[in-house]
């Protein structure tokens, strides 16, 4: 069934990926209206992070906050059909990346480095860092259940290089590649909701106490890779820029969910910037009245 389920749709994103620009978007506010207004696709998920996370907006402020993010969202679904298409140069043009000098400094020293961004703005065109940098770029994701889409995910993610390696073999991978001297760029996803029984640690996210992806900060130390936030911003349709912020160039040297910390500080001045631009259909805050007893009273 899943290769059917494949077979069915290939043919169709093979289409949308050579597609224009121009009749991208025109697909895509289409499909605005058949998600937002006829689907109503997690239309409660998304009402209930917005009242939540800004309860001092008027309801018009958030049904607009609401209709932008979701026609971001089939903008952003389109973009990553067409990444199956779309050239080097054309990517280069629509997502472009701003004081690559943070990176190249380490660099220079040999340092490889973990770049932490959030489900913000478009995380699968981050894939355009890699031939600005000289270390290879590996970006750990979770697999899909469909192992045919999986493996069409990964050759379109991958087709600049990037090479993409399951959260499961993350450590061994990581290993080997200190191990060997090799400079790599890592890429990690950061602001996941863990379930409760294996989060270590909560905190305030956008005001409310959740449990709190620690895997970047932990790989860091593990592995003494200079910490850095990947902040990006949505310029206008299509068109993306990239900036590095320094979290910690030592994190061996940094308190324990410091790191963390500063990160998700980082995603909220982003959120509060531009909110249309978050992944407001994940349930980020569902386990908020679940923190443990004994961290509830630390």
């Amino acid at each position: 069934m899943q290769r059917v389920s494949f077979l069915l749709a290939y043919p169709l994103l093979w289409l949308i990926s050579r597609l224009p620009f121009r009749i991208l978007y025109f697909l895509s506010d289409m499909l605005f209206f058949l998600v937002y207004r006829v689907i109503r696709y997690r239309r409660k998920v998304v009402r209930e992070n917005l009242n939540l996370v800004f309860p001092d907006k008027s309801e018009h402020e958030l049904r607009t906050i609401e209709k932008k993010f979701y026609a971001h969202l089939c903008d952003m679904f389109l973009e990553m059909v067409k990444t199956m298409g779309i050239t080097r140069q054309e990517l280069d043009r629509r997502f472009t990346f701003s004081n690559l000098d943070v990176l190249r400094s380490l660099e220079e020293q040999g340092k490889s480095v973990m770049l932490m961004f959030p489900h913000y703005a478009s995380w699968e065109w981050v894939i355009s860092l890699d031939p600005h940098v000289r270390g290879r770029g590996v970006a750990i994701y979770q697999p899909i259940k469909n192992k045919y889409f999986d493996r069409w995910v990964r050759r379109v993610r991958e087709k600049l290089g990037t090479t993409l390696i399951t959260t499961r073999e993350t450590r061994d991978v990581m290993r080997q590649n200190k191990k060997e001297g090799n400079l790599i760029t890592y890429g990690i996803l950061s602001d996941q909701s863990p379930m409760p029984k294996r989060a270590r640690y909560w905190a305030p996210f956008m005001g409310v106490t959740v449990p709190m992806h620690v895997g970047g900060e932990s790989l860091c130390k593990l592995m003494d890779l200079p910490a850095i936030y990947l902040k990006i911003r949505k310029l206008k349709r299509g068109h993306y820029e990239g900036s590095f912020i320094l979290l910690a160039e030592n994190p061996g040297e940094v308190p324990d969910y410091q790191i963390t910390d500063a990160f998700f500080r980082e995603v909220e001045k982003a959120i509060l910037e531009a909110p249309e631009y978050y992944f407001w259909t994940h349930k980020r805050w569902k386990h908020r009245n679940k923190v443990p007893a004994q961290m509830s009273s630390d």
